[in-house]
């Protein structure tokens, strides 16, 4: 199978680094970016899943790829990490800050250490990629992409390390924005809704375990590959914030301007709880 040709050359040979990218959105947006024929470093914490992704790479898109096993909540593998993509490709053009990991459990059943695992890997793997990519991309004019959640406008109900974690995020890179302004980096924060993932189905449990989620009580779930090609769509544009919701818009319009009535209505369903049920 050859690489299709697209009209729009922009990230033809750019390097794009996407963290957890061997499932979910992550490896929907390395197929896209494979697509527009750019070269690709791909951050994951599965060797075989890397090996796999890597194989395919090669067979169905003939582009340039690396896979590095790397936990990105760790700030010296990630420079390690960096380190050897700068050295094979030269520099980096776009960063997408991917990684994530969720949870379910009330804020009362939720040991310290999902708190600080959920925080390690949302906001501070964000952070240590972004510290040691930013030159390249300053120096590039490049992109920086942030997966984050919806979440950000409406909370979800037994989400709460998650839902800190992605207020973070924002208040972050909102800030480095305004920070670089000037520079030629774009930053744009990506907001889907309930995306058929990984992330969603292994959400860790109060004591850190995992448990399978519940089916969702209102909503569509969007596919990993819709999420990806609107997020590539919105990155051709250069823009500042994707909000990709498939919650009703009645349900955003409660939140924000009848937000007591949201939070007695819609606020259990949206969190995925069943009439009658009070917890996960």
């Amino acid at each position: 199978m050859h690489r299709k040709v697209f009209a729009s050359k922009v990230y033809e040979r750019k390097v794009v680094l996407i963290t957890g990218g061997c499932a979910g959105i992550g490896r929907a947006l390395v197929l896209r970016f494979a697509q527009a024929g750019a070269r690709l470093v791909i951050l994951d914490l599965q060797q075989d899943e890397l090996d796999s992704l890597l194989q395919h790479l090669a067979d169905h898109h003939h582009v340039e790829a690396m896979g590095l096993c790397c936990d990105v909540a760790d700030a010296a593998a990630v420079q390690e990490a960096v380190a050897l993509a700068m050295e094979r490709f030269g520099g980096i053009d776009v960063l997408v800050n991917n990684a994530g990991v969720s949870h379910r459990s009330t804020f009362a059943d939720t040991d310290l250490e999902v708190f600080q695992r959920v925080m390690a890997v949302n906001y501070f793997g964000a952070l240590n990629c972004t510290k040691a990519v930013l030159p390249s991309l300053i120096a590039r004019h490049g992109q920086i992409i942030v997966l984050s959640s919806l979440s950000g406008f409406a909370p979800l109900l037994y989400r709460s390390a998650y839902n800190a974690s992605k207020h973070a995020l924002h208040g972050l890179f909102e800030t480095l924005r305004y920070e670089i302004k000037g520079s030629g980096v774009n930053v744009m924060l990506v907001c889907p809704g309930f995306t058929a993932t990984d992330l969603r189905k292994n959400a860790l449990v109060g004591d850190a375990g995992l448990a399978p989620s519940p089916p969702l009580a209102m909503g569509r779930v969007a596919s990993a590959h819709d999420v990806a090609e609107e997020v590539y769509r919105a990155a051709l544009k250069r823009k500042r914030l994707l909000v990709l919701s498939n919650v009703n818009w009645r349900a955003r319009l409660l939140a924000r301007y009848f937000p007591w009535l949201f939070e007695r209505a819609l606020l259990p369903r949206i969190s995925g709880i069943k009439p009658g049920r009070g917890r996960p």
